[in-house]
């Protein structure tokens, strides 16, 4: 049996097992969850918060994240099975590994991977990305060009943070190579136009998710309110455009980009390397890339608003709301396939036979970025086993009634560790926003409720922005094809930068909303300081100045 048949088998075992995991533990999850309630001891304590920070810390020490999740999910084993060894396996292989590969919205997002690296697959053998390459050769002339592209293209595509981290990523690696834009900066920038653009973009499937959790039906109106009090997504995008136009860098960020221009994008090995077919020099049209994803686009909307009730009488934005991305992105891919294979056979870009061939390389393409999912959604479910979610909740509603002017900051800063440590900003915003809204219901005459939204939202955020084990963060690295652990170490001065100036911004939006002075004041101060911050620290890599913040 030669290599392809093996790599076709590989694939279609993998799925069948992922399949029959769907089918036969769909209620895993929850019974593993009730027990571990009831007889762990350090259910909702500070405890349950340790296998995060021990993941994430062993992450940025060791620079190896296989290894560093996999410990965390441990802890968070040992933890839940109070020391007991055979309660730990279990909790390591039964209720974490095997729960987060049969859970249906997990299995979709699988899928949604494995699909997306075949079209990537498909485009490349049809030379679509380099004669992209080639077309941008001759129209962005210069570094700063080809980085606002890229942050242009991430704006453009707000519908969610996993097709735009991608998508963007597949359709911008050549550009930023032939420009020496190192992968680290090229996966921050796909993060930093991912989560901070979609949540504050009211047609995607962020506002969905946050409609969801306001039980009067008026979710949406109050997330387009919250959009100008949201100002770490805001103020994300002002420092990435100030870092772009001035062409400055500070932090480990400044090696990265050093090293690129003198030929080396990976600062070292590539871990996505031998994974691209050769393409013969002049092969492929711009077209080849560009329609492709232009279907790929459209099937995925139409997907998500059918998952949304649309064709069955929903409006648009009704069924927006309603939808499950899961779902919606794994048959808008399915369709997108389809239509890649039958387009590139009929223009002979390569035959059927070839077509085929690219499935099992676009899921070998993916297979870093689904393992770390799989290992980080394991770990969630430690940490939620061990209710850290209801130990945060307790914090802030303990406390929430008496903080008035400084509860906005506080909320910011308690969202931000919430979702750093567990590795999700739905989740983190699906838990305070409830909270908030109880303790200061929204209305007319009750500013402060919705600036504490916005808190929740933008602190939920930027610990998705900062955590390793954030589904985002790990599919910005997958678009830029970037090792993981660099992303992480290089995005995160820059997003703990620019929380501490969102922390600045809604202490003065706390004072503001008690004294019923208008909020949204504190914006602009906000979008000034974080551009005059960043001119402070920035440098530009071939400055003496540079070279001597490297060398400390």
């Amino acid at each position: 049996m030669n290599q392809s048949k093996k790599r076709r088998l590989g694939l279609i075992l993998l799925l069948g097992l992922m399949t029959a995991l769907c089918l036969a533990m769909p209620a895993l999850a929850e019974d593993a969850a009730e027990e571990i309630a009831n007889s762990s001891r350090y259910y909702n304590t500070f405890w349950a918060l340790v296998p995060s920070f021990v993941a994430i810390i062993l992450a940025l020490i060791t620079k190896e994240v296989y290894s560093s999740l996999f410990i965390g999910i441990t802890v968070g084993a040992v933890l839940a099975a109070n020391g007991s060894f055979t309660g730990t396996l279990n909790n390591i292989f039964t209720n974490g590994i095997v729960a987060s590969v049969s859970d249906s919205y997990n299995v979709g997002i699988l899928v949604f991977l494995i699909m997306l690296g075949s079209i990537v697959a498909l485009m490349n053998k049809a030379g679509g990305s380099a004669a992209f390459g080639r077309w941008a050769e001759t129209h962005i002339k210069t570094r700063r060009g080809a980085q606002l592209a890229t942050i242009l293209l991430g704006i453009l595509i707000f519908i969610d943070d996993y097709f735009n981290c991608l998508t963007v990523g597949s359709v911008m690696r050549p550009v930023t190579d032939r420009h020496k834009i190192s992968r680290a900066k090229l996966a921050y920038l796909i993060d930093a136009t991912a989560a901070p653009v979609c949540i504050i973009a009211p047609i995607s499937s962020w506002a969905a998710a946050v409609s969801g959790f306001v039980s009067d039906g008026s979710g949406l109106s109050l997330f387009i309110r919250t959009i100008p009090y949201n100002f770490y997504a805001l103020l994300t995008i002002a420092m990435m455009l100030t870092l772009t136009i001035k062409n400055v860098d500070f932090g480990p960020m400044m090696k990265y980009e050093k090293n690129a221009k003198a030929g080396d994008i990976f600062s070292g090995v590539d871990p996505y390397a031998n994974q691209t077919d050769e393409v013969p020099e002049g092969k492929g049209t711009v077209l080849d890339l560009v329609l492709p994803i232009l279907v790929l686009v459209t099937c995925c909307v139409i997907g998500m608003i059918y998952t949304g009730g649309f064709f069955d009488g929903a409006n648009f934005i009704e069924a927006f709301s309603n939808s499950d991305a899961s779902v919606g992105l794994m048959l808008g891919s399915a369709f997108g396939l389809l239509f890649a294979i039958i387009y590139y056979v009929a223009r002979k870009s390569f035959s059927f036979r070839d077509a085929m061939g690219c499935v099992p390389e676009g899921f070998k393409a993916m297979v870093p970025a689904i393992m770390i999912l799989v290992f980080a959604w394991s770990l969630k479910n430690m940490t939620s086993y061990l209710g850290a979610s209801t130990y945060v909740a307790g914090v802030i509603e303990s406390s929430a009634k008496g903080l008035q002017m400084f509860l906005p900051a506080v909320i910011f800063l308690i969202a931000c560790v919430l979702s750093f440590a567990t590795g999700t900003s739905w989740g983190t915003f699906g838990i305070l926003i409830p909270i908030v809204l109880e303790a200061f219901p929204w209305s007319e005459g009750n500013p402060i409720s919705i600036v504490c939204v916005a808190a929740c939202m933008a602190g939920a955020v930027c610990g998705d922005h900062c955590s390793p084990i954030s589904d985002t963060t790990i599919m910005s690295s997958a678009g830029a094809q970037c090792e993981h652990v660099n992303h992480v170490s290089t995005q995160l001065p820059y997003a703990m930068t620019c929380a501490a100036v969102s922390a600045g911004a809604y202490l003065i939006a706390g004072v503001f909303a008690v004294h019923n002075i208008p909020s949204v004041i504190a914006l602009p101060f906000g979008l000034l300081l974080m551009i005059l911050v960043t001119m402070a620290l920035g440098r530009k890599t071939d400055d003496p100045a540079a070279a001597a913040q490297q060398e400390t």
